[in-house]
């Protein structure tokens, strides 16, 4: 019997509650983990408080450290290089990262040479087989035809529609200069009443910072908006993303994610032209557990 073998008896005999088929991909998992990672490898990790995925590489061997809390006691050393938002990678990584399983090695369509690039500041563009994490793929779908149809002020006009489909009377500024503001929205049946809001779209990559926040507070304070919200389709630097404890009631930042959570909150309730430009079904699908499979 070799290793491999005496880790799932060991499995088998500590958690035999388990099924079987569970208890083996634990073990491969465990292995690859362990045994077949080595020193220098790249690791991903994807965010999910954010959409982006964390890129680094592996400094040392395997350790089983028994002080750390439950699940988090195999570990290797990792020095982080980058996060990558997931708008810049290709819907090939994006559906091999979205595998059930959590370690999976990923190796097909160059794919290391690809996100090395990227890595490095360059592109990095081209199209294996873990089961793919369906709700996550379809996320992924629909970021990239968003992104792809919706530049400039058609992501504000999208952003427009959400807001009335939540209840908000909204004014659009038209193409051209907007003096801070691409969206005013207000409650009652005219728009008059609290909250009345002041919203900036960004569709570009680029990440914002405080100095566009710091713009659109003196935009609310020019249109009289009592508060404010910033869609940034490339997300936010880390110094906005401090700011939001601090103006939680002042301010709020929705990147992709949040703009696609909000999105399909609404759908049902947009305005015809946008669902017809934006044509989405509902679906259901069987979610099988881990445990059983």
């Amino acid at each position: 019997m070799d290793e491999r073998d005496t880790l799932l008896k060991v499995l088998i005999t500590t958690y035999p509650e388990k099924p079987r088929n569970a208890l083996r991909n634990w073990a491969s998992q465990l292995w690859a983990f362990a045994k077949e990672m080595k020193e220098g490898d790249l690791v991903a990790l994807p965010s999910k408080r954010e959409p982006t995925i964390h890129f680094g590489t592996i400094t040392g061997p395997y350790r089983y450290a028994a002080e750390n809390p439950p699940g988090a006691r195999h570990t290797r050393p990792v020095q982080w290089l980058k996060s990558i938002a997931r708008v810049q990678l290709d819907q090939d990584i994006l559906y091999s990262l979205g595998a059930f399983s959590t370690v999976v090695k990923i190796q097909r369509n160059h794919a290391e040479d690809r996100v090395r690039k990227l890595l490095d500041g360059d592109g990095g563009h081209e199209n294996g087989t873990e089961k793919p994490n369906l709700e996550e793929l379809a996320r992924d779908a629909l970021r990239d035809y968003l992104r792809r149809r919706f530049k400039g002020h058609a992501l504000a006009s999208l952003v427009e529609g959400i807001l009335q489909a939540q209840g908000y009377r909204t004014f659009l500024s038209p193409t051209g200069p907007d003096g801070g503001v691409d969206i005013l929205a207000g409650s009652g049946p005219l728009g008059f009443e609290s909250p009345r809001i002041a919203v900036q779209v960004k569709s570009g990559d680029t990440p914002v910072g405080t100095k566009e926040l710091n713009e659109l507070r003196g935009a609310m304070k020019k249109f009289g908006a009592n508060y404010g919200l910033f869609v940034s389709w490339g997300g936010f630097k880390e110094t906005a993303r401090k700011e939001k404890p601090t103006s939680y009631f002042e301010i709020r930042l929705w990147d992709s994610e949040d703009l696609i959570l909000h999105l399909l909150e609404s759908y049902e309730r947009l305005p015809e032209e946008l669902k017809a430009e934006l044509p989405l079904k509902r679906i259901w699908i069987l979610v099988e557990d881990e445990d059983n499979a």
